[in-house]
């Protein structure tokens, strides 16, 4: 991939420049200990003052940063990135800034942040912390980062906390601290040193290939005040920060509590349900002081509780997301019906606010950019925006974790080692449903032969006489538990599954059939011949040519739901009597006894089959996206209610997937 070639030097302060990188990486099962490497939590600020004789007719500068960075010209917010990478394909943003600069003195000052926990959210605890620049105005560079960048810890930043799983740091923000309005023009650097150069640098950056995030201020829907005690309530979920103003006694402090729902007595549950502990603190300094959180949450409400009566004034939710611009409507078979218009608002509302520089299951408790369902969510959002800059990411990305497993990771771009067996078995389907809807054929025919090698792994690792087992990963079947219907194969997370079960085969057989398919839709050479050979083994082994159901697994011949939706989604069905004995089960269990590793494939089953019927009443059903509804829902939760998981996030982007199966759009031909 061509580039922009870096003049700059990969800068930090003194504490990072000489550290060597830590390898993070390894399989799941493998037993690695990281422990906590004394950085975590690491503010560290950037500031240069240079000067333009004119004004500048186009200006641009390359810039990246690990973890990440907010960038300030001139005291103003300009951008903030990269999305989540590995090192060896490190993203840059290249961004227009010329209306941000001016003739004469200019300040650029950037804030980096190293997180420093091994998580879901960046390839962070891993000791590389860093800058890299080129600012450029009409083609002449005028700076790049080097050593005559100044630096400073932020101070005002200290931790109250871990919160979900281990995802981020509660923030206590301190407006005393020295380095507050540290990027605009008057501030004085004076003590600041000067920066220095990383020794170890490994990095390979690329240009990010996706977009970068846009900002939006949301203002509250409601203030209500009771004392020193300010309630909020923005009407809606969104995923940012909180931004206000407050005049106060010097080291007051005011209490923030957000929550996604209220408790009984009216105050914001901030102990999310998620296993978050949306509790936060501001200190005052006496003068008109402004909060500047860093890092974001997913939230609607929210409480300020001043200890000597501060006045706060300005109190608005600073939402951050991915670009949305909606290109599709809500389907003719759904117009008219007031629920699916209300499911359909709850799904876009969703996508719009919920994707943020990645595709994240929730953002609130992992921050996680997963394969599996999120092969379901992208591609929504190409449905609903014309836009398959996430849908690239995604295998971009997936592909891109082959260098710690051949079989992929579940979790990419990240510190956090998982691996989940069905995820990249959806991955063909993907590439399928890619192809049909933008025609690529390039893009196709690149990353075939990636998808062959991820099979070879599968076949080399798990294939015994055409059935797949004895998996060092885990097999998910579908979750929360309590939606297995019973599924009688033991495949419990953080041990190697022995038994061979019908859900996995199931997928496998999925994935090598369409990627046979690809390779014919390229012109290229079947992946494999015996694909029949595949799916006579799994007949042989699962089905019940008596009950005319799939069993569970080859040593429990139990029969599930979960067990049959599958071989039925995935178009494995051995005889006409299967489809009907499917569907009496379906019908005698109900269409919320599923939750989104099984609906989705219906979905998608019952819509190739032309059955609108099936699908319209499994979106209408009490129990699934209208239960969201009578519950509150302003986003879509994680399962179909609040009290479906121990720890529902009710923030959750599977469930909005659902509304690519109401657009108006031959879903059907796409399908195929």
């Amino acid at each position: 991939m061509n580039g922009h070639k870096f003049e700059g030097k990969w800068i930090s302060d003194r504490a990072f420049a000489s550290l060597a990188p830590r390898h993070v990486f390894h399989r799941q099962l493998e037993k690695v200990d990281l422990p906590a490497d004394g950085h975590e939590n690491s503010h560290i600020l950037f500031r240069k003052c240079f000067r333009l004789e004119k004004a500048a007719a186009n200006a641009k500068i390359y810039i990246t940063a690990d973890d990440c960075y907010k960038l300030y010209l001139n005291g103003v917010f300009v951008a903030q990135g990269p999305a989540p990478a590995y090192h060896h394909c490190y993203n840059y943003n290249e961004i227009d800034i010329t209306a941000y600069l001016h003739a004469g003195e200019n300040t650029l000052a950037v804030h980096t942040y190293y997180q420093g926990l091994i998580n879901r959210v960046w390839q962070s605890g891993d000791f590389r912390h860093g800058l890299l620049l080129d600012l450029i105005a009409d083609g002449e560079t005028v700076i790049c980062s080097d050593e005559s960048f100044l630096t400073h810890r932020h101070t005002a930043y200290t931790a109250l906390g871990e919160s979900g799983y281990r995802t981020q740091f509660m923030e206590r923000y301190d407006s005393r601290a020295g380095e507050c309005g540290f990027y605009k023009p008057d501030f004085d650097d004076k003590s600041w040193e000067k920066a220095s150069l990383r020794t170890c640098v490994d990095y390979t950056p690329v240009p990010q290939r996706s977009k970068m995030l846009v900002f939006e201020e949301i203002k509250p829907q409601s203030v209500r005040t009771a004392g020193n005690r300010i309630s909020v309530d923005f009407g809606r979920m969104y995923v940012g920060t909180v931004s206000a103003r407050a005049k106060g006694k010097n080291g007051e402090k005011i209490t923030l509590r957000m929550g996604q729902e209220l408790n009984g007595d009216g105050s914001v549950r901030y102990e999310l349900r998620c296993n978050c502990r949306y509790m936060e603190e501001w200190i005052l300094s006496g003068n008109d002081d402004r909060l500047e959180q860093f890092d974001y949450k997913a939230f609607r409400y929210l409480e300020l509780e001043s200890q000597d009566g501060a006045e706060i004034s300005d109190i608005c939710l600073i939402s951050r997301h991915y670009p949305f611009t909606l290109k599709a409507r809500l389907g003719a078979m759904f117009a008219g019906d007031e629920t699916a218009e209300n499911i359909w608002k709850l799904c876009l509302h969703s996508q719009k606010y919920g994707i943020q520089e990645t595709i994240q299951d929730c953002p609130d408790r992992e921050k996680g950019f997963y394969l599996g369902d999120g092969c379901y969510d992208v591609f929504t959002n190409y449905i609903l925006t014309h836009d398959d800059s996430m849908v690239r990411k995604l295998i971009d990305d997936a592909f891109a974790s082959s260098f710690i497993c051949e079989g992929l990771m579940t979790c990419m771009s990240c510190s956090f080692m998982q691996e989940i067996a069905e995820y990249p078995l959806i991955m063909p389907d993907l590439m399928l449903w890619h192809y049909r809807a933008a025609g690529d054929r390039e893009y196709l025919r690149e990353n075939i032969k990636k998808m062959e090698r991820v099979l070879d792994f599968y076949r080399e690792h798990y294939e015994h006489d055409g059935i797949v087992k004895d998996f060092d990963r885990w097999c998910v079947v579908e979750w929360p538990k309590n939606y297995q219907d019973g599924y009688a194969a033991d495949v419990t997370e953080g041990k190697v599954s022995h038994e061979a079960h019908i859900a996995i085969n199931a997928y496998y057989y999925r994935a090598v059939s369409v990627t046979n398919k690809l390779c014919r839709i390229a012109g290229l050479a079947r992946y494999r011949e015996d694909e029949k050979y595949l799916y006579d083994a799994i007949i042989d082994m699962f089905y019940d040519s008596r009950a005319h159901l799939f069993v569970d697994g080859a040593e429990h011949r139990h029969v599930s739901l979960v067990g049959n939706v599958f071989p039925f989604a995935f178009d494995m069905a051995p005889d006409a009597v299967f489809e009907e004995n499917f569907r009496k089960l379906y019908r005698e269990k109900g269409e919320d006894a599923t939750s989104f590793f099984t609906t989705f494939p219906l979905l998608m089953k019952f819509t190739r089959m032309g059955d609108d019927e099936q699908v319209k009443r499994i979106i209408l059903h009490e129990g699934t996206w209208r239960r969201m509804l009578r519950e509150g829902a302003t986003a879509t939760f994680e399962g179909w209610g609040k009290d479906c998981k121990w720890n529902t996030s009710l923030f959750h982007l599977t469930m909005s997937s659902v509304a690519m199966f109401m657009a108006d759009i031959d879903l059907k031909g796409i399908l195929e």
